[in-house]
């Protein structure tokens, strides 16, 4: 009478857990990466709040509340404070003088600060405003000669007015070379990563679309169509 049970291969077991073991820890330091930073800039500003609630205590005996309300109060006043701090150095790092001030003081002093960088980057992505890798093609002009070559800015913050680019090789875009240039030595291409990447694979072929101008504002000025007479 044949054997119906099947009995499990020990190799096949073995490697179905081997697969099991590398989804759980990848799968826990993927979710470690996204959290830890959270939690210590969450950790960061709370501890900024007390320290500034701290500093306010002496005022707590001039509201004339109970201890919880005075408390309170008092919390919600250092908070102002704290976002109002934060809100004048946005704009102070806005200006020109202030963004070269701090990116000067951070490339110092700040980067060099344990965790830094991930919080830094971890909060511009939450905020939207560090851009996706590869998402902005750009023709880069590396050498100041004039020739253009096809490329992707994969760090806009690097800080001193330079921008990092990958220019890939054709037809083989696995491979390629990183420059950092000034940002005025790039030109921004209105074209989809998918297409530039097509026209990299085909040497060349169907790089028009890599000479498309960037949108302009609906009240920007229209271009002549002609030579004047």
């Amino acid at each position: 009478m044949p054997d119906r049970f099947n009995i499990p291969d020990p190799e096949r077991a073995k490697g179905l857990m081997l697969r099991l073991r590398r989804f759980v820890v990848t799968t826990f330091i993927g979710g470690l990466v996204v959290i830890l930073p959270l939690t210590l800039f969450i950790f960061l500003v709370r501890l900024v709040v007390k320290f500034t609630g701290k500093l306010l205590e002496p005022i707590r005996a001039l509201i004339p509340f109970s201890e919880n309300i005075s408390a309170t109060l008092l919390d919600l006043l250092s908070l102002s404070i704290v976002v109002t701090l934060f809100f004048f150095v946005g704009i102070v790092v806005k200006t020109s003088v202030g963004g070269k001030l701090f990116a000067r003081f951070e490339q110092q002093w700040l980067m060099n600060l344990p965790l830094y960088g991930v919080l830094r980057e971890t909060v511009r992505q939450f905020l939207g405003r560090k851009k996706t890798p590869f998402s902005q093609v750009v023709l880069v002009d590396a050498f100041g000669s004039g020739v253009l070559m096809t490329g992707f800015v994969t760090d806009d913050e690097v800080g001193g007015g330079y921008v990092t680019v990958f220019v890939p090789t054709a037809p083989n875009p696995t491979n390629g070379f990183v420059f950092h240039v000034k940002e005025e030595q790039l030109r921004y291409v209105d074209t989809r990563p998918e297409d530039a990447m097509s026209s990299i694979i085909g040497v060349g072929t169907g790089s028009s679309s890599l000479f498309t101008l960037p949108k302009q504002p609906a009240d920007a000025p229209e271009q002549p169509s002609g030579p004047q007479t």
